[in-house]
């Protein structure tokens, strides 16, 4: 509650504060490295095969079209002359859904690479 008093303030103050489609874009290269990172090390501690491997590029190129159309819509979105208030709120929305999707996505090879052992050793 603090933080949002203090960015308040701050925007009230006549700060110019980021716009949210560079905001987002910046969380979006922070959040698919993390993904990246995270599929890698999960799946090098499975005794990940080629196969593991190339499916990480896959969903690491599927993460990255994904993220491009979120990014694409954010500079939509601040051109269509929402209000601040709604920008805010859709931008609080689409950071949880954006980092809730790469921390959740890349802990799914957990499950992957388990059934990938048992079905192939």
């Amino acid at each position: 509650m603090r933080l949002a008093t203090i960015m308040n303030n701050r925007a009230a103050r006549g700060h110019r504060n980021p716009s949210f489609a560079k905001r987002i874009s910046s969380h979006l290269a922070a959040a698919l490295v993390v993904f990246c990172l995270l599929q890698i090390f999960i799946v090098a501690k499975m005794g990940g095969s080629l196969v593991l491997h190339l499916g990480i590029i896959i969903a690491i190129g599927g993460f990255a079209v994904a993220a491009r159309g979120l990014e694409r819509r954010w500079q939509m979105i601040e051109h269509a002359g929402l209000s601040q208030n709604g920008l805010a709120l859709r931008f609080r929305r689409d950071l949880l859904q954006l980092w809730a999707a790469s921390l959740i996505g890349a802990l799914l090879w957990i499950p992957v690479a388990i059934i990938y052992h048992a079905l192939f050793g």
